[in-house]
């Protein structure tokens, strides 16, 4: 379990920020006896009060001072340490450099990331660096986008087990959700767009379908694969009822899954079609509040490219580091069930869901058991390298965690 190189098995980065005690106190709670763990940011009073507030288990995890913007200090915490999980965002400010410093020293490192543009530029900059120190970089491992990515990959493996072909058009739904908006993912949106809106080419890079490709030569063309899209249910499924909306997470999502595609030399098929949406209900009225929440997401992306409306959203949108209640976080939760036709002509479904709320708790368990799974997961681990995604790093070792944690994650033959 542990490494007698490393004088750590997994820093929290980012401990004092709000997802960051979330993770910590996840990780006082339920990581195992002899797992070594440090706390680590910018302030080491702010740090030893998160490590007061944890209990008995935390009270001799090692506090590390490191700020973004410090080289020498982010190197050397990563040096350190076999795992770093980070919850510093928006990673496009201060991710680049805590990235690039894992990829050099062979430490595995998990995040939480959902910016199109930043792990574009970690891909380009350190995938074949860690695949040299062996490092794992593995870029999403919360509410975006462990949902998508595991629950694409169960339904892969079921189709495989049985012979039945191929993915082709696959659609995830979420069909039900509750929690707040996360002011980390508000402030990742301002930053994106601030630089897509200075650099069109960069615009047009983030709005390919393959931003995220190893090698965007070899991949298919299937035509358009569009991210605010209205999709009546029975198109997707008999089983789905009423009109689906665009699910926000859509544009980030799906490029991570198609890049877990690509990454398994398109073992999903290479006429694998992925799109996400949001169930709105089945009621007479769900196209007009499909059509709603359409237009409310265009006008959000229009308004913070606009300056006089930017200024009312910056003030009416949640901040980073701020959060919801405990009590709003409990009575949280998400289901998502993914649709796929095989190319053998049968169809397959996919659920993947959780109490907590999906942007908080929900996520602390699923980067907290992304970096466990790095830390105890050993030769069960995918034999992989570089910049991955949490299927292509993870794969069954996280399925089976997040299950023991209370998640359901499942596929079975419709």
């Amino acid at each position: 379990m542990t490494d007698s190189t490393r004088e750590l098995d997994l820093v929290v980065y980012g401990a004092t920020g709000f997802v960051g005690k979330l993770l910590a106190d996840y990780l006082a709670q339920h990581a195992p006896d002899g797992v070594r763990i440090a706390l680590a940011g910018r302030s080491a009073a702010k740090l030893e009060s998160v490590r007061s507030s944890l209990g008995p288990r935390a009270a001799e995890w090692p506090v590390i001072v490191a700020d973004s913007d410090d080289s020498d200090a982010i190197a050397d915490m990563a040096r350190r340490t076999r795992v770093v999980a980070t919850t510093v965002g928006p990673y496009a400010k201060y991710g680049h450099g805590l990235a690039a410093a894992c990829a050099d020293s062979g430490t595995d490192y998990v995040d939480l990331t959902g910016e199109v543009l930043f792990v574009r530029d970690s891909i380009d900059a350190n995938h074949d660096r860690a695949r040299e120190t062996g490092a794992r970089i593995v870029h999403s491992c919360g509410f975006d986008s462990i949902p998508s990515d595991l629950g694409t990959h169960v339904l892969y493996e079921a189709v495989q087990a049985a012979g039945a072909g191929e993915l082709t058009d696959t659609t995830l739904v979420v069909t039900s959700m509750r929690g707040g908006v996360s002011g980390g993912t508000i402030d990742s949106m301002r930053t994106q767009v601030d630089v897509s809106k200075k650099n069109p080419s960069l615009r047009r890079l983030a709005a390919s379908p393959y931003s995220l490709s190893p090698d965007r030569s070899r991949e298919p063309d299937l035509g358009k694969q569009p991210d605010m899209t209205v999709v009546k249910g029975g198109d997707v499924a008999p089983e789905v009822k009423g009109w689906q909306a665009p699910f926000v997470m859509a544009s980030y999502n799906t490029r991570i899954v198609r890049r877990s595609n690509a990454l398994r030399d398109w073992a999903y098929g290479r006429k694998f079609k992925y799109r996400e949406v949001m169930s709105v209900g089945s009621s007479p009225a769900s196209p007009v509040l499909a059509g709603a929440v359409a237009a409310g997401l265009g006008g959000l992306l229009v308004g913070m490219t606009l300056a006089p409306t930017r200024y009312v959203l910056d003030r009416v949108l949640p901040s980073p580091g701020e959060g919801p209640s405990e009590e709003s976080q409990r009575k949280g939760h998400f289901t998502v069930d993914l649709y796929t036709t095989t190319t053998s002509g049968a169809r397959y479904t996919s659920r993947v869901g959780a109490k907590g709320d999906p942007g908080y708790s929900a996520t602390a368990v699923m980067l907290g058991e992304s970096a466990l799974s790095l830390v105890l997961g050993g030769d069960a681990l995918p034999d992989a390298a570089g910049v991955l995604t949490p299927a292509t790093a993870l794969g069954d070792v996280l399925v089976n965690r997040l299950r023991d944690a209370g998640f359901e994650i499942s596929a079975r033959k419709l």
